[in-house]
């Protein structure tokens, strides 16, 4: 387990919201590259997101997807993206079949989608946000819904341990979890050493973290709708 230690102390936040940058920066040292190619789903407007650091400052390049942002010049195209459409969105903006980096970040329907993704796409390491206000003993998503936008609900995205369990389906591992984002790398290409942690092993919440999340979901998350994966 010294690499979930190890992962978290490298957390740094250069572009990303909440230290994602050096995680990743940290998990390809570990890892190595390909291509430097990557794809981002729900980068906003470009300025905080999980790929700029890697493309101002590493020489990556790829395209990023927002449903409400668009700007040729950084590669980041406006598409509205389901799960339905997932995959022509990764073939029209020429995504490679094996790009380093995949990044999910759409705020509701994140597990929908990246069930969606078509096994010929296989990133190697993928970075998709989940609500840790669910306890991390429910594999549970919010409904499905192709027209989902989120407008500050609480009942967002999925549980860590559904995305575990998808992940899993799909040949990825969790290795580490740091609310609200979980990093998963393909279990075939793992170092000596790794493998696929608990999604209470992942994460690294403080114990005033815990009673605060803890609270929320009995007193308001549970009460909402749930499905159970």
């Amino acid at each position: 387990m010294n690499y979930v230690r190890d992962l978290h102390s490298h957390r740094a936040r250069h572009f990303s919201q909440n230290g994602e940058d050096g995680v990743i920066e940290r998990l390809f040292e570990l890892l190595g590259t390909t291509n430097r190619r990557y794809v981002e789903i729900g980068a906003g407007d470009g300025s905080e997101c999980n790929t700029r650091w890697l493309r101002e400052q590493h020489g990556w390049g790829g395209v990023m997807i927002d449903c409400a942002h668009g700007d040729p010049s950084i590669g980041l195209q406006q598409e509205f993206v389901t799960a339905e459409n997932v995959n022509e969105m990764l073939a029209k903006h020429g995504v490679p079949e094996e790009p380093d980096l995949l990044s999910i970040d759409i705020d509701g329907q994140d597990y929908w989608v990246w069930q969606a993704v078509s096994p010929r796409w296989k990133p190697r390491v993928v970075v998709i946000e989940y609500n840790a206000g669910v306890p991390h003993d429910l594999p549970v998503t919010i409904p499905y819904d192709p027209n989902y936008r989120w407008c500050g609900q609480p009942n967002v995205g999925q549980s860590l341990l559904a995305l575990q369990k998808l992940s899993e389906k799909k040949g990825y591992s969790l290795l580490y979890a740091s609310a609200p984002n979980a990093f998963l790398a393909r279990t075939s290409i793992l170092p000596a050493g790794y493998r696929q942690v608990s999604a209470a092993e992942a994460a690294q919440i403080s114990f005033v973290e815990k009673i605060y999340l803890r609270r929320r979901w009995k007193s308001d998350l549970r009460k909402l709708s749930w499905v159970t994966v």
